[in-house]
């Protein structure tokens, strides 16, 4: 990518923000969850993209497509990436991602939802990771059979390829920090009833490969679930996520090392939103057998916070803690440590210097709205192993040092600053700075330097 690619894209983004700034938002994370059949009623078209939002294919409007796509334009720079070990970049690197998506309706019950990807590195030294390029293939082709119980419940049947996000993201995303997004092929279920909703599905990843329509599904790897979520009576403005997810793995790595993992993880989360205070809490334990041994690992997380809607900058105050389980005894073949399985790219912070695994970690934060549309976020986390026998795994699910030979606790710090800017309803701006203080874990053999982080990105959506 070039610096006039770059300026030809802002350029373009610009001057098509006709569009009135407070519009609200009706582009949803994944595209595929977006209604637009009420612009049926053409007094509702009062964007000039939303031509493309509802094209009729009959006269009475009961079958129709809808066109969507996004241009992302990031730069990153890290100073002493991976706390100094391995390929460093003096410069920094451009990364672009381009989504086209078309969603055709027959009718109310039959639906064939399709988007294409590309994502394009340039100038990452040590070339790009395996979430950075893919010059062009097919990321969603599913089609939708969907059956009305009554008129406010059904069941829809989904099969195809299709991204996957449930709950916060925490164990299945479909991952929209890194250049390229997370997909999925096989099945699922989507019955809505009572203002409950249950999804089963059986899938297997995808395998991001870096040419054109060579993308397939990982034949080593199976995953499958339920998850429901519901109301929460006993607490007002409460819910509840219940949820039980399969993983079987020909081959999967830890400190302990390689070999077949079959995993089952059962968890619940009660979260909700209530005279300003919202909050999040899950619990989650993971069961099956690692080689010849078993497996026996968990988490906990907590997201408390509360939002002060009419003082100045309306600022919500934050703190979490996550413990995910560590491995107790490399020499013995049971194993401990917790898998996030498909977790959401930037979890703790857009460096992913830090996953999920081993882990102990207290965030506190503050979140100011100066504008309407302006964000402004600061937060400071706080990381330790949860046990010394096991080592440190960064978002990817790698294993980046190791702590068989035991030694300190405390793995370090990191500050991050966030501005989040939606200039308009098509147009969002962000910028991201983080500095990773290496703590006395990573300054043992070998030492370790701290990490210095920037990105910047802006997306058009349409």
């Amino acid at each position: 990518m070039t610096t006039s690619r770059a300026f030809a894209f802002l350029t373009l983004a610009l001057a098509l923000s006709s569009a009135r700034a407070d519009d609200p938002p009706a582009y949803k994370l994944s595209r595929q969850d977006e209604d637009w059949s009420p612009l049926r009623d053409p007094a509702l078209r009062t964007d000039s993209l939303d031509t493309l939002k509802f094209i009729p294919l009959t006269h009475d409007g009961l079958s129709w497509i809808t066109l969507g796509g996004e241009i992302r334009e990031r730069y990153e720079y890290f100073d002493n990436a991976n706390w100094g070990k391995g390929p460093q970049d003096s410069n920094g690197y451009l990364l672009q991602r381009f989504l086209l998506s078309a969603d055709a309706h027959a009718s109310e019950y039959l639906r064939l939802f399709t988007e294409f990807q590309s994502g394009l590195e340039d100038g990452r030294n040590g070339g790009p990771r395996p979430t950075d390029r893919d010059v062009f293939d097919l990321h969603q082709l599913f089609i939708d059979a969907r059956a009305p119980l009554d008129s406010e419940n059904s069941l829809t049947l989904r099969l195809g390829r299709q991204e996957l996000a449930f709950g916060t993201q925490r164990l299945i995303s479909l991952r929209d920090s890194p250049n390229l997004r997370r997909t999925f092929d096989g099945a699922r279920a989507i019955q809505l009833w009572n203002g409950w909703q249950f999804d089963e599905f059986a899938v297997r990843p995808v395998r991001l490969k870096t040419d054109a329509f060579d993308d397939d599904p990982d034949p080593a790897t199976k995953f499958w679930g339920f998850y429901g979520v519901a109301p929460f009576s006993p607490v007002p403005g409460g819910k509840v996520d219940f949820y039980y997810l399969g993983l079987n793995r020909a081959s999967a790595t830890y400190a302990q090392g390689t070999a077949k993992e079959e995993r089952h993880s059962v968890g619940v989360r009660l979260w909700g939103k209530r005279s300003g205070w919202d909050w999040n809490h899950e619990f989650v334990y993971q069961f099956g057998t690692f080689g010849s041994g078993d497996i026996s690992a968990w988490t906990a997380a907590t997201d408390i916070g509360y939002k002060f809607a009419n003082a100045f900058w309306s600022p919500r105050l934050g703190l979490k803690a996550d413990v995910t389980s560590g491995d107790g005894n490399p020499k013995n073949g049971d194993l401990q440590t917790f898998n996030p399985l498909f977790p959401r790219g930037a979890y703790f912070a857009e460096t992913g210097l830090i996953g999920p695994q081993n882990h102990i970690d207290s965030h506190p934060s503050l979140e100011l709205h100066p504008l309407e549309r302006l964000t402004i976020t600061t937060d400071l986390d706080f990381f330790w192993r949860e046990s010394i026998h096991d080592g440190v795994y960064n978002i990817s699910q790698t294993l980046v040092r190791s702590g068989t030979a035991g030694g300190a606790r405390y793995i370090g710090s990191q500050a991050t600053g966030q501005i989040e800017w939606r200039l308009q309803r098509h147009v969002t701006w962000i910028a991201n700075y983080a500095h990773f203080f290496a703590g006395a874990f990573l300054n043992e053999n070998p030492p370790s330097k701290d990490v210095n982080y920037f990105s910047s990105w802006i997306s058009f959506r349409f």
